[in-house]
This record gives structure tokens, C-alpha cells and sequence, in this order.
């Protein structure tokens, strides 16, 4: 039954063009404005979708009200390309791939600030609940020649909303299985010529067990907080400032160790054995514009300072901390008019990134070390009679610890006046070796690598999209990438101590994304995605990514828009782990199997301002796992009230 469901689904993504929107950027009657977004160019400018080499897609805030959104990861499977891995329950560390890349390989912005961890080099999604208000943008492909190191997969953008493009007061409060409560509080709005957005969330739950044979209920409590200032005391000035604070302590399980013990490499029941992990990040960026708008200069400064604490009965049993200052100028001139434009773009980054092991033990070096790196951009991008689009960057970066880089990358978009759309793009990708890749873990069991390169990445995309009706949009795109000096853990005879080395051999990766949007009557929203992806590393298939991943999500509203029911399918195909189960430490290759994740959502507005919803998650109870010997939670159901002004 359950793949019967998956061959259906996959089939709605492939014969959806009798329906139809695209990817995520057309804007349909009460809709906020998908068709522009902000990643995809350094000169600070809002770029149409649809004149974007790229692969875009926008998750809008409509998209994450319908789903009724709480963790930002769960949304995240229902973009072409991308596979999650959550360990276990809510709380747990989530790692997002895109397009058979590392998690590492995805650069990952919080309202423009980079939000990885300095010492791991990636983000945790199991930390990101979501806002009040936000969307996310992701591009997809090399992103380096923009963003410098992690932008191999992509980018992914979450941005918080501003008061002028949601204002009002907004609050929510929500409980349901496995103990769970959580809520948001928002305040927004425009006041002369400042605009500001404070918001904060909160979730809790008792939790599942995450171990496969365990009983331990894994619970956690996540909270955030978001404040976004622009002040505009000019036509031709803006000042922003941007602060957030995040806050996760989760319970988690770890891993037997007793060799003589039949559960030896599986996750088991560990009473006491809980994390902590905060973090803060800052922005505050002037922009100032000249010649009537045509020439931009903004100076950025950032902060990302995160610290994660592991705790047993004894105390403290592990811990990180790492900061990242970044300072950046961007320098933005266009030419033309209206029907053939020029903007040309000049940035320069400076960033420092340090990080620090907290482990109390022998075995951990626990000394403090600092990355610096200076990065200088360039960027061309034309657009011509709103059908033709050009674009080509260049990135040299200068390291202080690597050898120095330079990435590149090009990309072109014609729309025809049938409304069909043929796109491409090649470039190049790099990211740095992380702290612990450098100088390992502290169990005496993983040796750092301080000799380690970077590794590099070289990919192209092919697209085509076609728009039906002005109400849809199908489109599929065919990407190849090959990675080198991919750095890997290896095990030498005759101790078997692992420790990371760089490949002399090449990964390779390629696949296909479609994708289906469509509005065919305003009472209906349909959004679906596929995926097809082939990964090998050094010829085995890499693991975590399935070799098919796919979503369907159908939204129905009342002709009043009172009333509005979202049902999800969130298919993940079988998939290769490793798993620990050899006493010798060498990882063994196991299989998880396909499964199909069904929520059911509904809410009804009482009044204009007060809205009560309901959901019910997993709604087949379907077992199933992300990661070896990691348990989910199986079916739930939620509900709440919301009050908007």
C-alpha cells in the first residue's frame, strides 16, 4: 500500500501539467510576492525569478502557514533536491543535502547572516522553529563565486518578514501529542521612517524514544527570538539592524560502546544524557544610493556566536564554541533602461572564524585557533526586454590557514512569448576543512588532519519550464557535479584510529528536479516535487540521499477564505547509512527503507482576527528512520488558536 502511494505521488509530479504555478515564484489575489528574490545577487537588488539561470525555489508565508510550519526542516522536503536527516524527534541534530552534496556543502542564511556552526562548518536545522512571519529562499547549484566556502550544494536563505510586508500584532498558542506546547508572539509595523518586526517562538515537547528497541522519551525545548530595524531618515539612506537568538536544550541517546554487548553500534536508552546549544547572531548594514538610485554602496557587519554543550551524569561531557565576524562592502551600479539593463557589482568580505573544544578530556586538543579569509567578488548580470537574462561571477579568496581559491560561475535564462523558459549554468564551488576535521574528536578514537585542502566542486544545470494558462508552471531540470579532494574518514591498519584525509579520487553527482505548481482556481494551491538523484563516493552510493525523494501538498479554500485544509505526502526513497556494529570501528553499509509521511491540516477563521487549526502529523503512523537505529515519532495531532490584528 505504502508504495502504491509513492508511485502515485510520483506520478502527480510528472503528469501535473494539466495543472500547474512555478516553483514557487508566481503571486496569485492575496498572496505576498514570490517572483523576486534576494539571494541570488550580491548587489543587494530584488532579482525576478524568472530571469534566474538558477534553481530557485521560494517557500512563501503562505506556504508555511497552509503546512502549518513549527520546524523549519520539515518544510525543507518539499524542495527539488534537498534530503533531510533528522536524528530522531523534534530537538534532534538535522543535517539538509542538496542535490547529493555534503550537509556541510550548504551555506545557510538567517536575514543575510551566516548562521553555521564555526566549529562543526554546517548548521543544525534541528535548532531552526520557525517565525511568526518568514520565508525561505533556496538556490540551488555552486554558489561559491558569491558566498565564498560551504555554497557547493546551495544556498538556503530564511528570511523574517519586515512590518511593512506583514504588519499588525500576531500571536499563537498550540498544544497536542507527546506533551507538546508551543507558541509565537509578533509585533510589526511602520512608524515614519522606521520599520521594525520583533517576534518569538517557542516549542516544547515530552517526546518519542528515538532508541530502536528503547522506552526513554527524548523531549526537548527550543525558543527563539528575532528583532528586525530599518530605519529610512532618507530617500537615498537605510539603516538595518538585525539581532536573533536561538536556544535549544534536547534530551538525546547516544550509542552502545561495550563491544560484548548484542546492541554494540545502536542507539540505546541513555538516562541523564542531554545537550544544550544557544546561539546569537547580529547584523547592521548602511546602504546608501546615488545617481538617482543607480549606484548602490552598503557596508555590512556580522556576528555568529554559537556554543553547544553535551551533559551526562557526571557533568559537563563535551562542548564547542566558535565565532564568525565578518565585515562586507558591495558596490552596485546599473545601466540602461527598462528594456536592456547592466548591473555590475564589486564586494569585498573580510571574515574571521575561530572556534574552541570545550571537551574536559585528555584526549581533546583544546586550544584556541582562528580562520581569516578575504574575499574579493565580481558580478555581471544583464536582462533584456523582461525575456533574457545573462549573469557571470568571480570570487578569489585569500586564507590565511588554505591555499587560496578562486571560484567562478555563469548562467543564462530565455523566456519565449509562448511562456516557456530554457535555463543553465556552470560553476564552481570550494569549501574549508572544519575545526574538528582539523584536529579531531575527544574520545581518543579520531585524529585531526591539520594538512588537510579544501575541497573543490564543478557542476552544470539545464532547465525548461512552462507556464499553462498563467495559473501553472511545470519544469525540470537535469544538474551534474564531480567533487574532488573530498575529504573522508579512514581507518589505516594496523590501529584502525580513524582520521580524515582528501580523496585522490573524484564523487560524482547528477539527477533531475521537477516540479509542478499550479493555481487553477483560487480556492485551489498545488505544489509538488521530484527528485532523481545518482551519488557515488569513490564508486559506493553516498549516504543519506535517497535515490528518489518527492511531495505533493494540495491546499483547498473556502470561497470566503475562512476555511482552508492542506493535505501533505512526503515521500523519501530507500536509502544507504553506515552503522557502527563492527567491533573493529569500521562502519558497515545498511539500508533504510521507503517511506511516506501523510499530514492532514485544517483551520477556520472565527473572526477576522481569531483563527482556531488542527493537524494531525504522520497520519499512517508510519514507521520508519533518517538515520541508523534512530526511532521518529509516529502519529499526532495538534491544535490551537490564533489571534491576528
Amino acid at each position: 500500500m505504502k508504495r502504491n502511494i509513492a508511485v502515485s505521488l510520483l506520478s502527480l509530479c510528472w503528469a501535473g501539467s494539466a495543472l500547474g504555478q512555478s516553483d514557487g515564484s508566481q503571486t496569485f489575489p492575496g498572496e505576498a510576492d514570490t517572483s523576486l528574490i534576494v539571494t541570488g545577487s550580491r548587489s543587494g537588488d530584488l532579482v525576478p525569478v524568472n530571469l534566474t539561470g538558477a534553481s530557485v525555489t521560494v517557500l512563501d508565508q503562505q506556504a508555511l502557514e497552509t503546512r502549518q510550519t513549527r520546524i523549519v526542516s520539515d518544510i525543507l522536503r518539499d524542495v527539488p533536491g534537498l534530503a533531510v536527516s533528522r536524528s530522531g524527534t523534534i530537538g534532534g541534530f538535522t543535517q539538509i543535502r542538496i542535490r547529493g552534496t555534503e550537509s556541510n556543502h550548504v551555506l545557510v542564511l538567517i536575514d543575510g547572516i551566516e548562521a553555521s556552526d564555526p566549529y562543526y562548518g554546517e548548521y543544525d536545522f534541528g535548532t531552526l522553529i520557525a517565525d511568526p512571519m518568514a520565508r525561505v529562499e533556496v538556490l540551488r547549484g555552486q554558489q561559491s563565486s558569491l558566498y565564498g566556502s560551504d555554497a557547493i550544494g546551495g544556498v538556503i536563505h530564511y528570511i523574517t518578514l519586515t512590518g511593512k510586508e506583514a504588519p499588525g500584532f500576531s500571536a499563537r498558542a498550540e498544544g497536542g501529542s507527546f506533551g507538546t506546547a508551543a507558541g509565537t508572539v509578533r509585533a510589526a509595523g511602520v512608524s515614519g521612517d522606521l520599520d521594525y518586526a520583533l517576534s518569538g517562538a517557542y516549542y516544547r515537547t515530552d517526546g518519542t524514544p528515538t532508541a530502536r528497541y528503547g522506552s526513554r522519551d527524548i523531549g526537548s525545548d527550543n525558543a527563539g527570538l528575532s528583532a528586525k530595524l530599518i530605519w529610512t531618515p532618507a530617500d537615498n539612506f537605510t539603516l538595518t539592524g538585525v539581532a536573533r537568538y536561538s536556544y535549544t536544550r534536547a534530551e538525546t541517546n547516544n550509542s552502545e560502546l561495550d563491544p560484548g554487548s548484542p546492541a554494540f553500534g545502536y542507539i540505546v536508552d541513555s538516562p541523564g544524557v542531554y545537550y544544550r546549544n544557544r546561539a546569537f547572531y547580529g547584523l547592521v548594514r548602511a546602504e546608501l544610493t546615488a545617481l538617482d538610485g543607480r549606484w548602490t554602496n552598503a557596508v555590512t557587519a556580522q556576528i555568529a556566536d554559537t556554543q553547544r554543550k553535551g551533559y551526562a551524569y557526571g557533568g559537563l561531557d563535551n562542548g564547542d564554541k566558535g565565532q564568525r565576524y565578518k565585515g562586507s562592502f558591495e558596490s552596485s551600479i546599473r545601466l540602461g533602461d527598462d528594456s536592456l539593463s547592466h548591473r555590475l557589482t564589486a564586494a569585498v568580505d573580510v571574515e574571521r572564524e575561530q572556534f574552541r573544544n570545550l571537551t574536559p578530556s585528555d584526549f581533546t586538543f583544546q586550544g584556541k585557533r582562528h580562520t581569516d579569509n578575504v574575499g574579493l567578488v565580481g558580478q555581471y548580470e544583464l536582462s533584456a526586454n523582461d525575456a533574457l537574462s545573462l549573469g557571470a561571477s568571480v570570487r578569489h579568496d585569500a586564507n590565511n590557514r588554505f591555499a587560496d581559491t578562486t571560484t567562478w560561475r555563469v548562467q543564462g535564462s530565455y523566456r519565449f512569448a509562448t511562456g516557456t523558459r530554457v535555463r543553465g549554468a556552470y560553476g564552481t564551488g570550494v569549501k574549508n576543512p572544519g575545526y574538528y576535521e582539523l584536529y579531531g574528536y575527544s574520545d581518543g578514537r579520531y585524529i585531526g588532519n591539520s594538512d588537510l585542502k579544501p575541497e573543490k566542486s564543478e557542476g552544470w544545470e539545464a532547465g525548461i519550464e512552462q507556464e499553462l494558462g498563467g495559473t501553472s508552471t511545470i519544469g525540470a531540470t537535469w544538474f551534474q557535479s564531480k567533487l574532488k579532494d573530498e575529504i573522508y574518514t579512514s581507518y589505516p591498519a594496523p590501529t584502525y584510529v580513524a582520521t580524515p584525509d582528501n580523496r585522490s579520487t573524484r564523487s560524482r553527482q547528477h539527477g533531475v528536479e521537477v516540479f509542478l505548481s499550479a493555481r487553477p482556481i483560487p480556492q485551489i494551491r498545488i505544489d509538488a516535487a521530484y527528485t532523481w538523484l545518482h551519488a557515488r563516493e569513490n564508486g559506493a552510493v553516498e549516504i543519506r540521499r535517497p535515490r528518489h525523494i518527492a511531495s505533493f501538498n494540495a491546499t483547498i479554500f473556502s470561497r470566503d477564505e475562512r476555511f482552508s485544509g492542506t493535505l501533505t505526502l512526503r515521500y523519501n526513497g530507500r536509502q544507504q547509512d553506515q552503522a557502527y556494529t563492527d567491533p573493529s570501528y569500521v562502519p558497515v553499509s545498511v539500508s533504510l527503507r521507503e517511506y511516506v509521511l501523510a499530514n492532514l491540516n485544517a483551520d477556520y477563521k472565527l473572526t477576522p482576527s481569531i483563527t482556531v487549526f488542527g493537524r494531525i502529523e504522520n497520519l499512517a503512523d508510519e514507521t520508519y528512520e533518517d538515520v541508523f537505529s534512530y526511532a521518529t515519532p509516529g502519529r499526532a495531532a495538534y491544535g490551537g488558536i490564533s489571534v491576528r490584528f
